[in-house]
């Protein structure tokens, strides 16, 4: 019991001897204790710290103990006064985080919420995640996805699925292939998410609770840096822009089944509109996610099937065929 006010075991065991045998020297109450003359001795200063023993005036030379109706009671008494202080310090501790947190709000409405560089951006999302309540939904563009990048939101992630918040993850066709987002895709399956891949995807995008949203500032590299959009009209917007995508996605784990009417699969069909609308092998690659070379594979394939000796008459023969 002595124990739970900070006293060490062996000087409690000294005071409560002391207070039953007031008049025993050290030399009788270290048996008493089953400790050396030199540990009462050391048990003595502690207790003395703690005003718990005072000099006897009876006996000179010796400590008599302190009873504990004033002892005890000083010692709550001064843990009392020190939780008060600490209470104190604690209150103004979070007074000052609070102003810190309301300057800083204002400081990024100012800057209109910029987000400069992935730093800011993941500090950002670590505090969305902590704070969604209903859903987060994501698009994540690009034939694979950092490994670092996907480790950041692992925690986060985890403990808003664990909340009951309901996560939706849009990926690119072109991800099925890559170990890494595949393995992280099939991590946030088993957790409860729901996953799906597209050919073609908006631009990298984060919506919270349907109520704020982050998009990148620069949609050419998405690591410069972010904007958090708050507005409501721009965040339905960006609503809408997800579900138009995720209506035409296909789960994870799911096969893409090809064009009964024209043989060819969601990613032909998307590669024939972009090189049709004057996009390049590399831009509609990117478009994709796949590099020129999958591109000139899958265009040599539709030209054996259309029995082209060239794009252009590929073009041709794919609009005449309603391909396009």
């Amino acid at each position: 019991m002595l124990e739970a006010l900070g006293l060490t075991s062996t000087a409690a065991a000294v005071y409560r001897a002391m207070l039953d045998h007031p008049g025993h020297s050290v030399e009788k109450l270290a048996p008493m204790c089953s400790l050396t003359p030199d540990q009462v001795h050391d048990c003595l200063n502690e207790l003395t710290q703690l005003m718990l023993v005072r000099a006897s005036s009876e006996h000179p030379g010796q400590m008599r103990p302190v009873t504990p109706e004033i002892g005890l009671a000083d010692m709550l008494a001064r843990q009392e006064a020190d939780l008060a202080a600490r209470q104190a310090q604690l209150a103004a501790s979070r007074a000052a985080v609070t102003r810190l947190v309301a300057e800083r709000a204002d400081t990024r409405a100012a800057h209109g919420e910029r987000l400069l560089g992935m730093d800011a951006i993941q500090t950002r999302l670590e505090l969305l995640m902590r704070g969604v309540t209903t859903e987060c939904v994501g698009v994540h563009p690009g034939a694979s996805q950092r490994p670092e990048d996907l480790a950041a939101g692992r925690e986060g992630n985890a403990d808003a699925i664990a909340r009951g918040v309901t996560v939706k993850s849009l990926y690119q066709d072109a991800t099925r292939n890559d170990p890494h987002t595949t393995s992280y895709a099939q991590w946030l399956l088993h957790l409860g998410s729901e996953v799906r891949t597209a050919p073609v995807l908006p631009q990298r995008l984060v919506i919270i609770d349907r109520t704020q949203a982050l998009v990148p500032i620069d949609p050419a590299d998405t690591r410069k840096g972010a904007l958090h959009v708050t507005e409501p009209g721009l965040v339905r917007a960006l609503v809408d822009l997800f579900e138009q995508a995720w209506a035409t996605a296909v789960p994870l784990g799911a096969t893409r089944t090809e064009d009964p009417t024209t043989g060819l699969t969601d990613t032909e069909r998307e590669l024939l509109r972009l090189l049709g609308s004057g996009h390049t092998d590399d831009a509609a690659g990117q478009r994709l996610g796949m590099s020129s070379r999958t591109v000139s594979r899958h265009m040599a394939s539709i030209m054996e099937r259309l029995n082209a000796s060239s794009r252009f008459e590929a073009g041709i023969k794919a609009a005449h065929r309603g391909w396009l």
